[in-house]
């Protein structure tokens, strides 16, 4: 959720408040359950949205992790092959990987 969104929630949870009490005026115990139960419903949005919006950055931290992992196996492989191009361009056989060529 971004600012903007939360700024027209909010805004829209004033403005309902705010008209309810004009026009059907209430005690001030009814008032303020009013006010409460709005209060709530919008902490529960909030929750929701947050729940929703971690989830989703979950999946994308996951996509991520993927892409950097492919990334860094055809790196591997291209160096790897850089390597070797190396070796026969300068005549010394191949070497298990790790090991130096004597």
């Amino acid at each position: 959720m971004d600012t903007e969104d939360l700024a027209s929630f909010l805004l829209g949870v004033g403005v309902g408040v705010g008209l309810g009490l004009l026009f059907a005026p209430k005690s001030g115990q009814e008032t303020r359950e009013l006010l409460k139960g709005k209060a709530d419903e919008g902490k529960e949005y909030l929750k929701k949205r947050g729940s929703e919006l971690r989830e989703g950055a979950s999946e994308i931290i996951e996509r991520g992790k993927d892409a950097i992992g492919r990334q860094k196996d055809t790196l591997a492989e291209a160096v790897e092959a850089g390597k070797q191009a190396y070796r026969e361009a300068v005549g010394q056989p191949a070497t298990p990987e790790g090991q130096a060529a004597h």
